[in-house]
């Protein structure tokens, strides 16, 4: 087991970094006339968006805040839900709300 995990990586990694490779080089330059990647450009393509769009997994901070938002939500009085809708509308504006006449679409 312990040699199996590091040769698992480096297959995700080798295998993620040529999906990467193939798909860039077979897309953006043809539409857009940026370059060919190499392989190791594809590698670090691979992690930056991992860094920017993933996590790096641990407790998936992502789904705990929705979970924790939504109990959160559920022990809250109508009062209390009321009064967070209004600071969100303050802050944020409302959403949900129709959109004045002299901003209609014409």
């Amino acid at each position: 087991m312990f040699l199996l995990v590091p040769l698992g990586i480096a297959l995700f990694v080798f295998i993620g970094g040529e999906i990467v490779l193939h798909l860039w080089n077979w897309l953006l330059p043809p539409l857009f006339g940026w370059r060919m990647l190499t392989f190791w450009q594809a590698i670090g393509l691979l992690v930056l968006c991992r860094i920017l769009f993933g996590s790096w997994g641990g407790r998936g901070s992502r789904s705990n805040f929705r979970r924790r938002m939504a109990e959160r939500w559920a022990n809250m009085t109508p009062e209390e839900r009321e009064k967070f809708r209004q600071g969100m509308r303050g802050r944020c504006g409302d959403f949900g709300a129709d959109a004045p006449a002299s901003e209609s679409k014409a």
